[in-house]
């Protein structure tokens, strides 16, 4: 079983080989996450998908609060070793070791740029696994032909975190085209209702992967579910 906490948007604290991953910080930003206090949030390592604001806008202060390391694209981890922050750069297509598991770098369609409006390299997503689990963090994109290579080149999908929330990323019907690329059935949805033009209708959605035999899980800003 894996524990995985939602912090709201695409933001994710994650229980994995024995360390805690925090994926793509966005949280005194978002109104939905007022009651929670980024001072609190233990993490060995951040994971960031891309550079936009509503992902990355807490990493630095979490960071430099519990010593996490980032882990991400070159140009992202180079920006913050600029900040004083270190981090482990990668790229599509690679893999690395780390002491929590194996970390895959993968496509994702999207665009980025920094807060300050430096290059923030090519988005992507992460396919994480160890000899116990496995999942996908998709990042925000759209449906692409590329997911299909996961199952081909990655372990098994335990559960995939997907974007569902229309106008930025992918919406209902092609996450739920997705998970027949990547073969899986247990998603967890981020990257929706955190803004008026992404609100979805979360029963409408619940029943659509259902009558696929998907299991949508969608938990409440703070709640921690198990997979």
């Amino acid at each position: 079983m894996t524990n995985i906490t939602y912090f709201g948007h695409a933001c994710f604290l994650i229980e994995f080989g024995g360390k805690k991953l925090l994926f793509d910080p966005f949280i005194s930003g978002n109104e939905r996450c007022k009651d929670i206090d980024i001072n609190t949030i233990e993490a060995d390592y951040i994971l960031l998908t891309h550079g936009h604001q509503d992902h990355v806008l807490d990493a630095e202060a979490i960071a430099k609060n519990t010593g996490a390391s980032i882990i991400s694209n070159f140009e992202i981890v180079s920006w913050y070793e600029g900040k004083g922050i270190n981090g482990h750069p990668m790229n599509h297509g690679g893999k690395f070791d780390f002491d929590f598991g194996t970390v895959k770098y993968v496509s994702a369609i999207h665009s980025s740029v920094l807060p300050d409006g430096t290059y923030g390299g090519n988005p992507g997503g992460f396919v994480i696994w160890n000899d116990k689990s496995c999942f996908y963090m998709a990042g925000d994109t759209a449906l692409t032909y590329d997911m299909k290579l996961i199952p081909l080149l990655c372990p098994k999908l335990n559960w995939a975190a997907l974007p569902i929330g229309d106008n930025f990323t992918m919406g209902i019907e092609e996450a739920l085209m997705a998970t027949s690329f990547i073969d899986c059935k247990n998603i967890v949805g981020c990257h929706y209702d955190t803004f008026p033009i992404i609100e979805i209708d979360q029963n409408m959605a619940q029943s659509a992967f259902k009558s696929e035999g998907i299991d949508l899980q969608l938990p409440g800003v703070g709640e921690t579910i198990n997979i």
